[in-house]
């Protein structure tokens, strides 16, 4: 039985996201918080968030021990890209795009 949460539209890179996600991929579920607590960034407490809603709806189904979860998945995909202009020299403008990211994480047991 399979529990999963999806974080959509968030403010992270995906790139840089994904550096985390891989750190975490195919960890049980208190090895994964630990090491996304001891990291010192803003994408580790959203992938944190993501992990911790998981773990809320495997509970909420009830047919799932919590204590033998494990990572199974955790797919970090591009979301849409805010496109802001910023002033340059000469009357002229350069595009600033401000990239979004969906995080789908899938967690099993062991």
């Amino acid at each position: 039985m399979e529990a999963r949460a999806v974080l959509r539209h968030t403010r992270v890179s995906p790139r840089k996201t994904r550096l985390v996600a891989d750190q975490v991929r195919g960890k049980t579920i208190s090895e994964a918080l630990t090491i996304l607590k001891l990291m010192t960034n803003k994408r580790s407490n959203v992938i944190a968030k993501v992990l911790n809603s998981a773990v809320a709806n495997a509970m909420q189904t009830g047919s799932i021990d919590v204590d033998n979860l494990y990572v199974k998945s955790i797919q970090v995909d591009e979301g849409v890209r805010l496109k802001r202009f910023m002033p340059r020299a000469q009357g002229r403008a350069t595009r600033i795009i401000k990239r979004t990211s969906h995080i789908a994480v899938v967690l099993d047991e062991l």
